[in-house]
């Protein structure tokens, strides 16, 4: 698996993860030592910055942690223990060059151990017992004193003790830990309510205040071909993003045939329209737009047969605050002849260096409208998770029913679980959407 580079912030949770058969799992990491209640817990995959000051030179690489020389930066790792009970911690580290030395302490629920560190190769550091509840378990590093420029390189905390007799989740895949950092994404998988061809959906989102860091993507309506909803990207932007994949299989866009590649057909004002690759290929729009927590957005998709083996995909979204629908994107896809297929949502985290955050939304007043032109309610949704979670390299991903329709939250290392593969079914008393066709834009 590489890693991945992107072109607009590309969401990274492909269909064909949320359409995988999920049964229940029992979340237990292999062993890693002859003593088989001993684990090895790498910083490259399980730990964050949780608190850096701006300019300080701290990072998350794939050997643990670097360039850690301020004493106010957190390094927070996780790790999922299945019983309650005591753990015992050490800390593998080196300080560099030889000669120098630093104090160091690492914290869990409320209780910190001093320890002091010297060699100038990795050496494991006796840290100390810790009481832990089930669920995931939070391990605070802080430097206090050091006699050089830097703490300490800082690999891995080796774990024991009954708490994790019962086994453990982590990261313990070094291809997983990008993925387990950016942390498990979550879909909701819609039951299409008629055996018509449909050729819109619509659906709702709001996110609750708070719940919305940066790198995370709200994804509304997405089908068999591409997937529209809307994401933030920094303290200043935020996007609603519309893509198409081309039915050309390659990761770059540039290797397309023509006869394979997405053609617009028509954007609206002021979005920027472009190609994405590595995961797939195909168009892409976004508009910049400032949506807000605690406002509801609507998404309206068309997905209609051009006549001629082509068909053509467009998106439109309701801005409350302008009063008006407005058009993001209409692509056309070659070597396509069908109507809209695979209603789903997901939720995702883009930027690994904010999985350790939660975020969570609403997605409700799902709808589909027949080529009839009959509106029919969405009353059922399947929960399902991608590969991260199936493979047990990270679990804080749940789905579910609530007053308001479905929910999807991830991210912040939360201990509740919900089986991957659960159905649940929401009464939707909302009124069909009241929508003029013609006015669109």
């Amino acid at each position: 698996m590489k890693k991945l580079r992107y072109s607009f912030y590309l969401p990274l949770t492909l269909f064909v993860l949320m359409t995988l058969a999920c049964s229940k799992q029992t979340y237990t990491a292999a062993k890693n030592k002859s003593n088989d209640s001993t684990y090895t817990l790498p910083l490259a995959g399980n730990a964050f910055l949780t608190f850096k000051e701006s300019g300080s030179s701290e990072q998350i690489n794939n050997n643990g942690l670097a360039n850690w020389s301020n004493e106010n930066t957190v390094i927070s790792s996780y790790i999922r223990v299945n019983k309650a009970g005591t753990i015992k911690l050490g800390l593998n580290a080196k300080v560099l060059p030889d000669g120098n030395s630093s104090q160091v302490k690492v914290t869990v629920n409320g209780n910190s151990k001093t320890l002091d560190l010297k060699n100038s190769e990795i050496n494991e550091y006796p840290i100390g017992d810790f009481t832990v509840d089930t669920g995931y378990v939070k391990i605070d590093l802080q430097g206090i004193k050091k006699s050089g420029a830097y703490f300490a390189d800082v690999t891995s905390y080796t774990i024991t003790g009954d708490a994790v007799s019962n086994g453990v989740t982590y990261s313990n895949d070094p291809e997983f830990y990008y993925w387990a950092r950016r942390g498990p994404s979550c879909h909701l998988a819609y039951t299409v309510p008629t055996t018509e061809k449909v050729s819109y959906y619509y659906s709702e989102i709001e996110v609750p205040q708070g719940s919305d860091p940066h790198g995370s993507y709200f994804m509304a309506n997405g089908f068999g071909e591409g997937y529209f909803g809307f994401q933030v990207n920094s303290d200043t932007e935020r996007r609603i993003l519309f893509s198409v994949w081309s039915p050309y299989q390659t990761d770059d866009p540039n290797s397309i045939p023509d006869d394979h590649k997405i053609i617009l057909n028509k954007k609206g004002p002021e979005v920027q329209t472009g190609e994405f690759g590595n995961e797939g290929s195909g168009g892409q729009s976004f508009l910049r737009y400032n949506w807000k927590a605690g406002t509801t957005y609507k998404f309206l998709l068309k997905g209609e047969p051009d006549g001629t083996g082509k068909t053509d995909y467009t998106a439109w979204f309701y801005a409350p605050e302008q009063g008006q629908w407005r058009l993001i994107a209409s692509f056309k896809r070659p070597k396509t002849d069908k109507y809209l297929t695979n209603f789903h949502s997901f939720l995702e985290n883009f930027n690994p260096n904010q999985g350790h955050l939660a975020r969570t939304a609403d997605y409700k007043n799902q709808w589909v409208r027949t080529t009839s032109g009959n509106w029919e309610k969405v009353s059922e949704a399947k929960f399902t998770v991608d590969n991260t979670y199936r493979s047990k390299q990270r679990i804080d991903a749940i789905g579910g029913k609530n007053n308001n329709g479905y929910f999807l939250k991830n991210g912040g290392f939360f201990s509740e679980l919900v089986t991957p593969g659960t159905k649940f079914n929401f009464d939707n008393i909302s009124q069909a959407p009241q929508i003029d066709f013609n006015s669109l834009p």
